[in-house]
């Protein structure tokens, strides 16, 4: 989290030195009331935990942190650019065995996921018609911390996994005329017809309109989705809940 911070910082300071005309920033955080539903089986030792058995969520939810910042240019050729951060955390069971270390009983876990999306996009519409519609690619680095509880006959296991996972990114915006109201959707998505992943969102927001800095407020609903099922692994993975939070525009 210091990380989003220090760029949201110094997405700041940029403004200070250069003009709205040449480059156009945003900015947002706030959090996200996400509950994560969670079923995992795998009849092998590959993959995330090297499991070989079952792994579900308790389904309670909790609030996480999301930021995120965007960066426009008028140069037609180079990309503009977004960042993204957002977090999951969730408590769980597993059963069987983890990195060959066989489980007697149900073992209570803690999972701790870190998300950042660089997003590299150009803007098919830039407001035209009150309408934005962005185009482009998504690198999503996904860093977990897993924590297995001990039981009985096994004394606990931890393991940090990362992977950076890309996407195809899609956004499509709607400015309401004579409102400072906005209609905002997200997509990220990859498949290969066994394994499908996705993150979507949908919000409206708030722009006061003041001369140099904007301040908002947005509200929205977020679901993140993957889903897995082949011979030897099956992984039904779903975190959706209510974000709130602020923003800027310069």
């Amino acid at each position: 989290m210091k990380k989003i911070l220090s760029i949201l910082a110094l997405a700041t300071t940029m403004t200070t030195v250069v003009s709205a005309d040449i480059i156009r920033i945003e900015m947002g955080g706030g959090v996200w009331r996400e509950t994560p539903d969670v079923y995992v089986k795998r009849t092998n030792s590959d993959g995330v935990l090297h499991l070989n058995g079952t792994h579900t969520s308790t389904k309670k939810g909790s609030s996480q942190a999301y930021a995120w910042l965007l960066v426009k240019h008028p140069l037609p050729i180079i990309p503009n650019i977004r960042f993204e951060y957002a977090s999951i955390s969730y408590k769980g069971l597993i059963s069987g065995s983890v990195n060959g270390l066989n489980i007697p009983s149900l073992a209570p876990t803690t999972t701790d996921i870190q998300e950042y999306d660089i997003i590299p996009y150009y803007n098919l519409l830039d407001n035209t018609f009150w309408t934005t519609i962005d185009l482009g690619l998504d690198a999503k680095l996904i860093k977990s911390d897993v924590v297995v509880s001990p039981v009985t006959g096994f004394s606990g296991y931890t393991t940090t996994d990362t992977a950076v996972i890309p996407f195809i990114y899609a956004r499509g915006r709607v400015e309401i005329p004579s409102t400072e109201l906005g209609l905002e959707t997200d997509v990220k998505a990859i498949t290969d017809g066994t394994n499908t992943m996705y993150d979507v969102r949908v919000k409206i927001d708030y722009t006061f309109d003041f001369d140099v800095i904007q301040p908002g407020i947005e509200v929205g609903y977020r679901r993140q989705k993957v889903k897995s099922d082949d011979e030897s692994t099956q992984v039904d993975l779903d975190y959706s809940g209510v974000y709130t939070g602020l923003m800027l525009r310069f």
